[in-house]
C-alpha cells in the first residue's frame, strides 16, 4: 500500500498572517515615535451664553481656563427671516454682555454663532446655539 502525502497549507497561511500582522503594528509604533500624529491642534476652554430679550440677542462670556489668550468675538446672528448681524467685539472681560439689537431677535429661532480669535492667530468656535 502507498502512503499519500498529505502537507496541510495551514502553516504557510499562519506564517503570512503573523509577517502582516508584526508589519502593521511596527507601522502604528512608528507613527507615534516618529510624531506622525502630532498635527492635531489644542482645543481652546473657552465659553459663552446667549439669550433672546426682546428683539435683542444677548451674548455674556462666561470664560474658561484659555480667557486670557482671547483677543476678540465674532458674532454672527441670523435670524428665521434671514437677516444676518455680525459683530466684533475685542476683549475677553468675563461677565460682560454685548447686546446685538436693531431688531435681529426674531420670535422664531434665531441662530448664534460665536467665534474666539485668540492670541496665537487661531480661531474657534465657542458658541453656536439657537436662542
Amino acid at each position: 500500500m502507498m502512503k499519500k502525502r498529505e502537507d496541510a497549507v495551514s502553516p504557510v497561511i499562519g506564517v503570512i498572517l503573523m509577517v502582516a500582522i508584526t508589519v502593521i503594528l511596527a507601522a502604528v509604533i512608528a507613527a507615534f515615535v516618529f510624531g506622525m500624529a502630532s498635527g492635531v491642534s489644542k482645543t481652546k476652554s473657552v465659553a459663552a451664553t446667549a439669550r433672546q430679550t426682546g428683539s435683542s440677542i444677548l451674548v455674556t462670556w462666561v470664560g474658561g481656563q484659555d480667557n486670557a489668550m482671547v483677543s476678540s468675538y465674532n458674532i454672527s446672528i441670523v435670524n428665521s427671516s434671514g437677516t444676518t448681524a455680525l459683530v466684533v467685539v475685542p476683549g475677553n472681560s468675563v461677565g460682560n454682555s454685548t447686546i446685538v439689537g436693531g431688531g435681529i431677535g426674531s420670535p422664531g429661532q434665531d441662530h448664534v454663532t460665536v467665534v474666539g480669535v485668540f492670541t496665537d492667530g487661531t480661531q474657534q468656535v465657542i458658541l453656536d446655539t439657537y436662542v
